[in-house]
């Protein structure tokens, strides 16, 4: 589980977008409008070998329908921007505001690592990501018996998350486990 020193995920980065060096990305905040402030340093996490840099400052930020593009000042072109790829965006979370911890909302860092219990208390697995989707969010999570699952992050089958706890619940209906063997 993370603790309260680890940095936030804000974004992972896409494709390229135009000659300019913006790329599209996938949001993983509920306020990408506050996150994505020009003069916003992110800190990166890369594959190795990527060349990405530690640091990217953040010069443009804007929709294109509903896709984040942002652009950045180490980023001149679409080579560049190419290679950034898969990057994840990051901020310190002492430069969060305490207000956010009002939300009801939960971020990847917050449930990786949790164990998922059904409401009986037993064991099912543990939470291994977080997918964001358009619809709705998906929990990744690795059953016990080694396979990989998702989960539809929604209050009617993850009825309860206890970060403090360590675990959530979930309500899975009859088949949910066993869709990738129909």
């Amino acid at each position: 589980m993370a603790s309260s020193t680890d940095p936030l995920l804000v974004a992972r980065i896409g494709k390229p977008h135009g000659l300019r060096g913006e790329v599209t990305v996938q949001t993983h905040t509920d306020d990408p409008e506050r996150r994505f402030a020009p003069g916003t340093v992110f800190a990166t996490q890369a594959a190795a070998g990527t060349g990405v840099p530690r640091e990217l400052t953040l010069a443009t930020a804007r929709k294109h329908g509903e896709i984040w593009l942002l652009g950045f000042e180490e980023i001149p072109d679409r080579t560049g921007a190419e290679s950034l790829r898969g990057t994840r965006l990051l901020l310190d979370l002492d430069g969060v505001d305490e207000d956010e911890d009002d939300d009801e909302g939960w971020y990847e860092h917050d449930l990786v690592g949790l164990a998922v219990h059904d409401p009986a208390g037993a064991v099912l697995g543990e939470v291994r990501g977080l997918t964001v989707g358009a619809a709705q969010d998906l929990l990744e999570v690795k059953l016990t018996d080694g396979r990989e699952v998702l989960v539809p992050f929604v209050e009617a089958i993850v009825t309860s998350v206890d970060v403090e706890g360590g675990h959530v619940v979930v309500d899975a209906p009859a088949g949910l486990f066993d869709l990738d063997e129909a």
